[in-house]
């Protein structure tokens, strides 16, 4: 008897995936595997392994890779100080890569011959996905229903699932659910009202924070440390890469830190409305940056500050696995094992200050900065300095 070809699926066990998987049952003669990426997202296992046997499948994956995302992924995000478009952390665009090299990575232990996402055709998320499906598995099939199945509106979705007796989740008005993406490092929130960005953002989409109104009116403060590039420890406590962001997460959310909302321009060449949450990452961007100021030199700091919106763009448009970004990380990293101390930070009502950065880097010299008279700074060599440049004006 021939063995079933099967397909990996990338499953969250929401309405859209549920939908998926039971298109891939209806339209291919293959088995489906469902395989979920716990990387840090609101995650209920029961639900996922209850939502899929209700479709008869019988392998059903659930890799916890929160470690590995805020290792391998974040951290070095966070060194490049990677914005896009000024706004945009790339919380969504960070995952992606880590997802897609798991997924294929199961693929091949199950001999699959394709791999499927629930990513929309109008989205960014299916090229993520997809250039890190080819830069590890060039010879497995991709599935990206969205652009080939005739379902064309969420309406459609909707009429799908309840054909097909797929239970329907409502949001917190009791209404079919707004687009969400959420991971140990941010939450984006779209669709719906969202989508005119004449709408204001109500208050009841917000999943890990709170209004700066209605945060805390007394300041909470939080020192973090850092060595070779990387946070390590919390107010001196020492933690895992996910607990650290995790911590931080809770602190600055309930500070009102790390709301965005913001009308970005897509790979694909359209515009898109989001609300996005990343309170720790805020706060490591803060941080990060301020252990920079006073452990790198000047050169480097701005080599840095050069490269990073294309960095930024490269991390947006799916290109983790590229040369350009492999090359320029290296230019982020270059400097990395002197970027060592602590920065204590002051967070109140969506704000964030910079009360106090600590390092025995020699980049800060306090007697070169002093106003008191020293020896340490000749300022006769000034006059010179300018002169030299005030030729360059007309050159």
């Amino acid at each position: 008897m021939r063995l079933k070809k099967k397909i990996v699926l990338a499953y969250s066990g929401g309405l859209d995936t549920s939908i998926i998987l039971k298109w891939l049952q209806e339209n291919y003669n293959a088995e489906v595997i469902c395989y979920t990426a716990d990387v840090g997202q609101e995650i209920d296992r029961k639900k996922i392994i209850s939502n899929a046997k209700k479709f008869g499948v019988t392998k059903i994956i659930i890799k916890d890779l929160k470690d590995v995302f805020v290792k391998d992924y974040v951290y070095p995000m966070i060194r490049g100080h990677a914005i896009y478009e000024g706004v945009y952390l790339l919380g969504t665009s960070i995952a992606r890569p880590l997802i897609a090299k798991d997924q294929i990575r199961v693929a091949k232990k199950f001999k699959a011959f394709a791999v499927s996402h629930g990513a929309t055709g109008k989205g960014n998320d299916q090229v993520r996905f997809e250039l890190g499906y080819h830069y590890f598995g060039p010879k497995i099939k991709i599935i990206a229903p969205w652009r080939i199945w005739k379902l064309k509106s969420r309406t459609d979705l909707i009429d799908y699932a309840k054909k097909h007796g797929i239970a329907i989740p409502k949001d917190k008005k009791g209404a079919p659910p707004f687009s969400v993406d959420d991971n140990l490092f941010h939450t984006s929130t779209e669709g719906k009202l969202l989508e005119n960005p004449k709408n204001f953002a109500p208050e009841f989409i917000f999943q890990r924070s709170v209004s700066p109104e209605k945060a805390p009116n007394k300041a909470s403060f939080v020192t973090i440390n850092f060595k070779n590039g990387d946070p390590f420890s919390i107010n001196g406590k020492k933690n895992s890469p996910a607990k650290l962001l995790e911590k931080l997460n809770q602190l600055a959310g309930k500070n009102g830190i790390g709301r965005v909302d913001l009308v970005e321009n897509r790979f694909i060449g359209i515009k898109s409305r989001g609300v996005y949450e990343t309170p720790g990452g805020t706060l490591l961007m803060h941080a990060h940056r301020a252990m920079e100021s006073v452990t790198l030199d000047k050169d480097t700091m701005h080599k840095k500050e050069k490269i990073m919106p294309r960095y930024a763009e490269l991390i947006y448009n799916g290109y983790w696995y590229s040369k350009e970004r492999f090359k320029l990380q290296k230019i982020v990293d270059l400097s990395k094992n002197k970027v060592n101390g602590s920065v204590k930070l002051k967070l109140y009502k969506g704000n964030v200050t910079i009360v106090s950065r600590q390092t025995k880097s020699a980049a800060y010299s306090m007697k070169k900065v002093s106003f008191e008279e020293n020896k340490t700074f000749n300022k006769k060599n000034v006059e010179r300095f300018i002169n030299f440049h005030k030729k360059k004006l007309r050159s």
